[in-house]
C-alpha cells in the first residue's frame, strides 16, 4: 500500500508537533478509535475499528516514533493485527513545514497488508487508506486550530443505592440465627399443640416464653443486617394472646 499526501493545519509547527504526540488529541481524531494509550515517549498502543471494502475488523497494533527531529519530522513504524481479517506493517515518513497560514504536514506511507484484506486488491486498499487519512487530518486540524474541542471521556459513576432498600446480607449461606429460629419456632408449635393435661398451663407459659425469645432474636438479627429499625413486639397484642390462651 502506498499513500502520499499533505494537509494544511492552521497552527504553528510547534503546536502541531505537540498535538501529534498527545494521546487525547490523537484518540479524538482517529476514525474508529476504541482505545489509545501512550506506552512510552516514542510508542503508542492503539485499537481501532477498520473496514476495507466488505471486510470489517478490529485492529490492534502499535506505532513507534523513530528518526525524531522536533518539530520538523519523524518516521512512524506501524504494526497491526486484525485476526482472520488480516494484518498490516510498514512505516510512514512525516514532515512539518511552516507556511503562510499555518503548518503543512506531508506524509509518505509504505505498508504491507496481508490476509483477507489483501485479497481485495491494491486500488480498494489505497482508496480506503486515503479516506481514513482524510478523516483523521480533518478532525485533527479542527482540534489543533481550536475549531473543535476535545471532549473528555466520561467516567461512569457508581450507581446510587436505592432509597429505603435494605442492605444486602453478608455472603456465606443461610444465616445460623435463622436456622435456630426455625427450630425453636417448630418447638413452640409442638408445645402449643400439646394436648390438655395437668401441666397444660406450664407448657403454655414455656411455649409463649420461647416464642418471645425467637421474635426478639430474629428482629434484632434482621435489623442488624438491614440497618432498619428493630421490630418491637406490641404489648397489647401479647396480652390478648395470653388472655385467649387462658380461656
Amino acid at each position: 500500500m502506498q499513500l502520499v499526501g499533505e494537509q494544511l493545519i492552521e497552527a504553528p509547527s510547534q503546536r502541531v508537533w505537540e498535538a501529534l504526540n498527545d494521546p487525547d488529541i490523537l484518540a479524538a481524531s482517529l476514525p474508529g478509535h476504541q482505545h489509545l494509550e501512550k506506552e512510552a515517549d516514542d510508542r503508542f498502543l492503539a485499537t481501532v475499528d477498520v473496514k476495507v471494502g466488505p471486510i470489517g475488523a478490529r485492529m490492534k497494533g502499535s506505532v513507534t516514533l523513530t528518526d525524531l527531529n522536533p518539530p520538523n519530522s519523524y518516521t512512524l513504524v506501524l504494526q497491526g493485527n486484525g485476526g482472520i481479517a488480516g494484518s498490516m506493517k510498514g512505516n510512514a515518513k512525516v514532515r512539518l513545514d511552516e507556511v503562510a497560514g499555518g503548518t503543512r504536514i506531508s506524509y509518505n506511507v509504505d505498508a504491507l497488508v496481508e490476509g483477507r484484506m489483501a485479497q481485495l486488491g491494491g486500488p480498494i486498499i489505497d482508496a480506503t487508506a486515503k479516506h481514513f487519512a482524510g478523516k483523521f487530518f480533518t478532525s485533527f486540524g479542527e482540534i489543533v486550530s481550536g475549531k473543535k474541542v476535545v471532549e473528555p471521556v466520561p467516567v461512569p459513576a457508581p450507581a446510587p443505592a436505592a432509597v429505603g432498600a435494605p442492605a444486602a446480607a453478608p455472603a456465606g449461606g443461610f444465616p445460623i440465627a435463622w436456622i435456630l429460629a426455625l427450630v425453636i419456632a417448630a418447638g413452640c408449635g409442638f408445645l402449643f399443640g400439646h394436648g390438655p393435661g395437668p401441666g397444660d398451663t406450664l407448657w403454655a407459659g414455656l411455649a409463649i416464653g420461647m416464642l418471645l425469645i425467637v421474635v426478639a432474636a430474629t428482629a434484632f438479627e434482621y435489623g442488624r443486617r438491614t440497618a432498619t429499625p428493630v421490630v418491637m413486639l406490641d404489648s397489647g397484642l401479647l396480652k390478648r394472646l395470653l388472655e385467649a390462651r387462658e380461656r
